[in-house]
């Protein structure tokens, strides 16, 4: 992926607004204006059906616009999109019924929380056929069809040794009719379903293809012959940057449930962006979440927290997220924060999550056009959160100072080891910190696209 080196660059030229001690800028920060962004998002769907012709699931594709063909650069960005728009923007009940949804999805995404945000009975894993099969992928795969996640290899069309290595962790297996040759079909499905696997045509074109398909005993087929991809077309759900500091200020301090249920009503936007989230996890429990009191139950606050989060910069008017210098610098900020303090404190889960409130809260104050202390102090956040904000203050503070450094890469100051080793954080070594401004790079560019 390329765009963590675009994100490294452009949060830099940020940082020197926001870090250290210094207040904000007397004048808010003003951010160029682009055209007015798109009132709608868009997703394609298309049909995969079983032997006697019933809709048996979709395969969700990236669409840009209302045009039916994909325009895409960037797996991460494109598979993100879709998962946010199915989930949040349009819903999982509109998009995909009582059906499953196939999502193209690359080595990186495997291992990011996005994956989580999808529930495992609804979506399917569609590995690309770029994705290179190694000992930590394979364990990776293991954990997600523990989690009840079904996998998919997509565009096989050949009978190798690659192939038949890596069966074992997969559920279903593709086969492109337009790029397989004919004379190949027979072993190659015969090996799939000795395998035990789900055997699935697509590209299907023809009736003649078809036919072969089903005499060679496939499950499942896709392609043209039968359906080309829908475009579904939903109004863009612009949410309120306030309401959603608040509900994020409410979840930093473990708010009870009508504290949470009483602001959620007061913003219907968030509430229809966070019931989708919700009712597409909730299919598990065999009915449908009505309410917010049921929904935050049933989904949990940490991940509605993580889902508040990517919404809270994600202002319709300003840039669009992977051109906004402030959205990257909270994105891998927080993120950033997050793993170190699970390097430092593994098994201290409470710990990690307040490091990544801390994170998204250090920035809040742009935003806002004020000061630390003036934004803060209206929240009734956790102590050791403002303070390390406000102040600098306590294990958090230093964490925060340590993002900082890392984040201006200036001289003159103390870098981030320096404040870590001074800190007694020795275990934040100069390489493991390098590696977790990648790691969080690399996070907030899988999470870029999301609207």
């Amino acid at each position: 992926m390329s765009e963590p080196l675009s994100v490294s660059a452009n949060a830099g030229q940020v940082a020197g607004q926001v870090s250290g001690h210094a207040e904000a800028p007397a004048v808010p920060v003003q951010r160029a204006q682009t055209s007015a962004e798109a009132p709608f998002v868009y997703l394609g769907r298309q049909p995969i059906l079983d032997r006697s012709g019933a809709l048996n699931a979709y395969e969700l594709l990236f669409r840009a616009g209302a045009h039916n063909y994909a325009e895409v650069s960037d797996d991460a960005k494109a598979t993100a999109q879709v998962v946010a728009r199915t989930i949040g923007g349009i819903g999982v009940s509109a998009v995909l019924g009582h059906h499953r949804g196939f999502v193209n999805i690359g080595r990186d995404l495997l291992f990011d929380d996005i994956v989580h945000l999808m529930p495992a009975d609804r979506f399917v894993l569609e590995i690309l056929e770029t994705v290179a099969f190694d000992a930590r992928l394979v364990r990776r795969l293991a954990e997600l069809r523990r989690a009840g996640f079904q996998v998919a290899l997509d565009d096989v069309s050949e009978l190798s040794e690659g192939l038949l290595s890596v069966l074992p962790y997969t559920d279903m297996v593709k086969i492109d009719f337009l790029v397989t040759p004919r004379a190949s079909l027979p072993a190659l499905a015969a090996a799939v379903h000795a395998a035990g696997k789900t055997l699935i045509a697509e590209k299907v074109e023809t009736r003649e293809d078809f036919a072969l398909a089903s005499e060679l005993g496939f499950d499942l087929f896709q392609g043209y012959f039968f359906a080309r991809p829908q475009v579904l077309t939903a109004p863009r759900n612009n949410s309120s940057r306030a309401a959603l500091l608040r509900l994020l200020a409410l979840l930093a301090r473990d708010a009870e449930i009508i504290e949470l249920e009483a602001e959620l009503k007061r913003n219907p936007n968030v509430v229809v962006q966070l019931l989708r989230l919700v009712n597409s996890s909730a299919f598990g429990l065999g009915r449908n979440i009505a309410s917010l009191r049921e929904a935050i139950i049933a989904t949990g606050t940490r991940q509605i927290a993580r889902w508040a989060q990517l919404l809270l910069y994600a202002d319709g008017g300003d840039l669009p997220w992977r051109s906004d210098p402030l959205v990257q610098l909270a994105g891998t900020r927080s993120r950033f924060m997050e793993l170190a303090a699970r390097w430092l404190r593994p098994s201290d889960e409470e710990f990690a999550d307040a490091a990544f409130m801390t994170g998204i809260f250090s920035l809040v104050h742009v935003v806002l056009g004020t000061t630390p202390a003036e934004t803060l102090d209206k929240l009734g956040l956790a102590p050791q959160i403002r303070d390390a904000i406000v102040e600098h203050s306590g294990e958090m503070g230093t964490l925060l100072q340590i993002v900082e450094a890392a984040d201006e890469r200036t001289g003159g100051r103390p870098d981030a080891a320096s404040i870590a080793a001074a800190a007694g954080f020795e275990a934040l070594t100069p390489a493991v910190l390098a590696e977790m401004n990648l790691s969080a790079a690399a996070w907030f560019g899988a999470h870029a696209g999301l609207e």
